[in-house]
């Protein structure tokens, strides 16, 4: 079954909604989707209803952005919204609106400005998830006229001077999260982790005894060496193997349902019910 399992929407940095999202998979072919929000599950049914008035299975998933010294994203399917997720939700929401208020002050600091929380609160289209890092960015690149993705990568990534990561979860509690509302934890495009091979793989091993179920081997920013890399890792381990687009917005250079991923029996048997 041909799927994209890693698609944002405007529920977190994402640019569309979930019923344009649901139409541009289906357009593109895919059978089987995932919207998967950073640090939130919020709007699910009507992420649901979206799939399926495109006719495309869908299954609930999210994905938790955790750091140690580098970012370290873990997605999770099939979780249900419990106790622990409303614990973990709250913290979130209070350590985004930390994390913003501190990224706020210090780009202030360096671009000579003075925009406020409500700046970046304006950028936000859904209330209910956490405030994202890109929507500070957006606020700065509104005012200075600035292209967001070049902002980002000069003022707001760890070492530059508006960075924070003030209320990150680490990997091994986003791991315990999934796990606890139920679901299924998947290591996001391990490719991307700004770490040298050795120490990548060293916590590429901690997870797995924490019991990750799975890697995102397909993914956009992937190359094909690492894409057999971590294939070959995942049969090691009896890993599942998940793949995604990683769609944030058209025009952005992600593709939705791009690269292409057929997921095989042992993922759809251990994503269902769909």
């Amino acid at each position: 079954m041909r799927a994209d399992l890693h698609i944002h929407t405007y529920y977190s940095d994402g640019a569309h909604s979930p019923a344009a999202v649901a139409e541009m998979a289906r357009r593109a072919g895919v059978e089987l989707v995932s919207f998967t929000d950073h640090d939130n599950m919020e709007g699910m049914e009507e992420k649901r209803a979206a799939a399926r008035a495109c006719g495309l299975f869908f299954v609930p998933g999210w994905e938790i952005s955790s750091y140690t010294d580098v970012k370290v994203h873990v997605l999770g399917y099939r979780c249900e919204r419990n106790g622990a997720y409303e614990a973990f939700l709250a913290a979130r929401r209070e350590g985004a609106v930390k994390r913003a208020e501190d990224s706020v002050q210090k780009a202030n600091a360096a671009l000579g400005l003075s925009l406020t929380l409500d700046d970046a609160l304006a950028e936000q289209r859904e209330k209910s998830a956490p405030l994202h890092t890109m929507h500070v960015v957006r606020a700065f690149a509104r005012r200075t006229g600035a292209d967001v993705r070049r902002l980002y990568e000069e003022l707001f990534t760890r070492g530059r001077p508006a960075y924070s990561d003030l209320g990150r979860p680490t990997p091994a509690e986003a791991v315990e999260a999934i796990h606890a509302c139920g679901g299924l934890a998947f290591l996001a495009h391990p490719g991307c982790i700004r770490l040298p091979a050795a120490e990548r793989d060293a916590l590429l091993e901690g997870l797995v005894r924490r019991g990750l179920d799975g890697i995102e081997c397909i993914h956009t920013l992937h190359t094909e060496s690492e894409r057999e890399y971590f294939l070959r890792y995942a049969a090691r381990h009896g890993l599942l193997v998940s793949g995604g687009s990683d769609f944030h917005a058209e025009g952005a250079g992600r593709t939705l349902g791009l690269p292409v991923f057929s997921a095989d029996s042992a993922l759809l048997n251990a994503l269902a019910p769909l």
